[in-house]
């Protein structure tokens, strides 16, 4: 068993980024997500692995930040809330263009514009339809705990490497500063510059002699070209649909009813589907793990088992809920439930949205 700590969800999360053999996270302060760097600063990870630790001037300037470290292949990572993710999206689309691996960390804030510092889950279309422009999209990860804080960064890691491309995990304000137990993993090393370069051969790590130059740009003013590009990342994106689904199913193998939630939404369905089993009504719990890649596949085995109907509950004005019925495609009832502006709803209510909105609408 890995060491056990009682963390809150922003603060597992940025030690988990000392763990897993982070080169550089640079950062700026927004509530509710501002203990990420504060954890950091005073970890002084320079220290224990040589990690560099920066506060940007803005969020601007750190997803670029993200852009040249992650393009000499480097760990990079940057963490912020709904505004300041809003800011990096032309860096995003920059670095999905380029193909440069990173990991940016959203936790999620009510809006639109400033909203309020509560918890929300209405980042989900800029998540996963991908935010900035072009055709681009990001694996996305949603943790639904502490401990998954901690492990999804690892795994974030495997995935923006193994596919040369940044990474999102979309948390929200309830996890990230919630306290739980946590089992952190060991310490990961950092790759040497030598590694690196014999790992990574597209790092923009100088020019030695007889080697080809290296430019990661996602500019192209040859439209045949870039068009090439795009297929490219059109064929990354779709092995990446084939390879990477992740999800989990509670209680589904009798259910006559689905709630799809994820995050902080599938926590509270929990003690909901065990309310409404307690009233002899089977109801289970897809949770999306990835939110893109989203779990079409199984949300259409559950269709075809005969499942009655699908109620997507989100912190949101009904999101993921077009995901869900473009996947069921009307064969089976699907609705939404859900709060909005930072209110948490309560296991109650979601059982009372699934009678009225499903079982008796």
């Amino acid at each position: 068993m890995g060491e056990l700590r009682l963390m809150k969800g922003n603060e597992a999360l940025a030690e988990a980024a000392i763990r897993a053999g982070t080169d550089g996270y640079f950062g700026y302060p927004i509530t509710p997500q501002s203990e990420v760097i504060e954890y950091l600063m005073a970890e002084k990870p320079h220290e224990r692995t040589g990690m560099v630790v920066l506060q940007a001037e803005s969020e601007v300037a750190s997803i670029n930040m993200l852009y040249g470290g992650g393009g000499t292949g480097k760990k990079v990572m940057t963490s912020s809330s709904s505004p300041g993710i809003s800011l990096m999206q032309e860096g995003l689309s920059y670095m999905a263009g380029a193909e440069i691996p990173c990991i940016v960390a959203n936790i999620v804030r009510g809006g639109p514009g400033l909203g309020d510092i509560q918890p929300a889950q209405s980042d989900y279309f800029q998540s996963v339809k991908g935010g900035g422009h072009g055709d681009y999209r990001l694996p996305v990860l949603a943790p639904a705990s502490v401990q998954e804080m901690s492990d999804f960064v690892p795994v974030a890691y495997d995935l923006a490497f193994k596919y040369r491309t940044p990474v999102l995990i979309v948390s929200d304000g309830l996890i990230g500063q919630m306290m739980e137990k946590v089992e952190l993993f060991d310490q990961m090393p950092r790759l040497t510059d030598k590694e690196i370069n014999e790992k990574y051969p597209w790092g923009t790590n100088g020019k030695p002699a007889g080697q080809e130059r290296r430019v990661l740009t996602s500019l192209d003013l040859d439209p045949h070209k870039l068009e090439k590009h795009n297929f490219k990342l059109q064929d990354k994106y779709r092995t990446i649909e084939a390879n990477e689904v992740q999800y989990e199913l509670i209680d589904c193998d009798d259910a006559d009813y689905i709630i799809v939630a994820y995050g902080s939404s599938a926590r509270i369905s929990q003690k909901a589907i065990q309310l409404a089993r307690e009233e002899g009504i089977k109801v289970g719990i897809l949770r999306p793990i990835t939110l893109w890649p989203f779990p079409k596949k199984a949300i259409d085995e559950l269709v075809i088992k005969g499942v009655k109907g699908f109620l997507s509950v989100e912190m949101s004005a009904g999101q993921m809920v077009e995901d869900v019925k473009l996947t069921v495609r009307e064969r089976t009832k699907v609705e939404h439930f859900g709060r909005y502006g930072g209110v948490i709803h309560s296991p109650e209510e979601v059982l009372e949205a699934l009678k009225s909105k499903i079982i008796g609408g």
